[in-house]
Formats: C-alpha cells, sequence, structure tokens
C-alpha cells in the first residue's frame, strides 16, 4: 500500500490520495462484498470523502462488469461493475479506473462503490 500522502495541485479541484489507516468492510445484505486494511480515501474538491479498496480485497466473484463508462478530466476513464444479487438497486455499483491518469496512478486496481447501492461502507 502507498505510505504517503498524494496532493494534486489545483485550486480549483484538489484532490488528495491518502492511506486509510482503518479496517474498510463493504456489505451487501449479509454478505461481505469487501474487507481491507489496505484502502485508500480520496478526497477531490467539495465531494464526500471516497474509500478505494484493492481487488484483491473484493469478492470480484460476487460482481459482474457492465458496458456502463464515464469520463473524469481529473482522473481519466471510469468502468462499471454490478452485484447482480443485490437486484437493480446495485446496478453498476462499482466504479473502477483501470488506466487513471498519472496524477491519481495510485487509485488503478482500486474499486470504489457507491454508498447508496450497498448496504454498508463501514471504517472499523
Amino acid at each position: 500500500m502507498p505510505d504517503r500522502v498524494v496532493k494534486i495541485p489545483g485550486p480549483d479541484h484538489p484532490i488528495t490520495i491518502e492511506p486509510n489507516a482503518h479496517r474498510v468492510v463493504v456489505r451487501l445484505g449479509d454478505k461481505v462484498i469487501a474487507d481491507t486494511t489496505r484502502a485508500l480515501t480520496l478526497r477531490e474538491a467539495n465531494y464526500p470523502a471516497v474509500h478505494y479498496i484493492p481487488r484483491g480485497d473484493v469478492d470480484m466473484a460476487a460482481l459482474k462488469r457492465t458496458e456502463h463508462s464515464t469520463y473524469c478530466p481529473f482522473k481519466g476513464d471510469a468502468s462499471y461493475f454490478s452485484i447482480p444479487s443485490g437486484g437493480e438497486r446495485s446496478a453498476n455499483a462499482i466504479w473502477t479506473y483501470e488506466a487513471p491518469y498519472d496524477a491519481v496512478a495510485q487509485i488503478k486496481a482500486y474499486l470504489a462503490f457507491y454508498p447508496d447501492r450497498v448496504d454498508a461502507i463501514e471504517e472499523l
């Protein structure tokens, strides 16, 4: 896990990425979808902080890649996964930057979860 805070310059849209000192657990129903002590926390402008979890700490068998994609001018192209067991509510519940811009390269191979598309994202 990276051991340093990365600050992206830009007074209008600051981004920081830092290791999360807590265990982060993502649950959907009674199933643990992710459990890690290696999460990164990304803070971007005025948005809520987002926990990025290494793929190795996510139950990838519970996910299904979708065709959905989005573009962020600060991070790059995002790909998405759904959690089929969550039904429509969990469609495109997870995003990832598989080829992020160099300034945020730390989040490559990490996944982030929409809090309203899972039952819990806990910091323990």
